[in-house]
């Protein structure tokens, strides 16, 4: 399969139907497959309680009235679905309840995509399992036994799934990406996998590619000094198209064998390219080769070849020869 590319754009909207509209057209164009967004509900999901993972909103005095104003109702969320299906983009949205579950059954989503902090949320899991829908795991902020118990759950419904390695600092350096993890989930999870990327850059999903990975997701913004939570962590819509056509020339190469004992359309090549025997300097008639007179020039053909210049060694010249003239088997005793 190809590798499949996700543009997360969460909350970079900034609760601006407008702005979203604009993610989904700037979006389309940079070959990505899907569009991630989130579904919140703020009554299902939080309270006043909650503190907020950086304090970076002159907007909102609390968590809860953040995710408030990033809610949709359920007519705009299908006005956005089809907008993106009018543009070849998969929608996708990652949901925190089950009120947001609800909803996104409601737009006939065609798969899940869980936010590390869900792995343990174990009744939505649960409900998103039931559904039979594929379901793409973050790893982030859950250990491998908080993993197994959100896989074996899953398994127990017989849903597809992929895991994506994450690291859940904004923006990730690259001593914290973590890219050994991805071996470590194909050998213990035996599903395909992926990278969900925070930083900023586009090396790290290349990366992750030449190791295997099958899916790839990173934040998208229009411009990192944008305010919003994951700005910094994100990538800009010129650096998306530039990580979108490595990861599609990595991707190729991958899947395109090349069998180096078939040089067949090489052939031509090694004409021009490789070399035949000289002697690189004047030598009389009854000469006595050596390895100090001898030079190996283009091309191929016009002599004996250089990888035979042992068998030279030491064998006497029938005729004399010119600075750098061609050595031929007629020419030697």
């Amino acid at each position: 399969m190809s590798v499949f590319i996700i543009a997360d754009i969460a909350q970079a909207h900034e609760g601006s139907l407008g702005i979203l509209h604009s993610y989904i057209d700037a979006v389309s164009k940079t070959d990505v497959d899907a569009i991630k967004f989130q579904t919140h509900i703020a009554e299902a999901e939080s309270s006043i309680h909650e503190p907020f993972r950086v304090k970076f909103s002159y907007v909102d005095k609390t968590r809860y009235d953040y995710w408030k104003r990033m809610e949709f109702t359920l007519e705009q969320w299908k006005e956005i679905k089809t907008h993106c299906e009018k543009v070849n983009l998969e929608f996708l949205s990652s949901p925190f309840s089950i009120a947001a579950v609800k909803l996104l059954e409601e737009l006939n989503v065609r798969k899940y995509k869980i936010g590390s902090g869900e792995i343990t949320n174990h009744l939505m899991l649960e409900m998103i399992a039931k559904t039979g829908k594929e379901i793409m795991l973050s790893s982030g902020i859950s250990n491998y036994h908080e993993l197994d118990a959100a896989i074996d759950l899953i398994k127990q419904y017989h849903n597809r799934f992929m895991i994506f390695q994450c690291t859940s600092k904004y923006p990730t350096s690259a001593k914290d990406v973590g890219l050994n993890v991805i071996s470590e989930f194909q050998d213990r999870y035996k599903c395909d996998t992926g990278l969900s990327d925070h930083s900023g850059s586009i090396y790290p999903s290349l990366a992750a590619v030449a190791l295997g990975a099958k899916y790839i997701e990173v934040h998208a913004c229009f411009d990192k000094q944008m305010f919003g939570p994951d700005s910094t962590s994100s990538l800009t819509m010129e650096e998306l198209k530039q990580m979108t056509s490595g990861v599609r020339f990595i991707d190729e190469a991958l899947a395109s064998k090349i069998d180096k004992d078939n040089i067949s359309e090489m052939q031509s090549m090694k004409a021009i390219f490789e070399k035949s025997l000289a002697v690189n300097c004047d030598l009389q008639k009854g000469s006595t080769i050596s390895f100090d007179h001898l030079e190996a020039k283009k091309p191929a053909g016009y002599g004996i070849k250089a990888s035979y210049y042992k068998n030279v060694i030491g064998k006497k010249l029938k005729v004399s020869k010119a600075k750098y003239d061609f050595l031929t088997e007629e020419d030697l005793i």
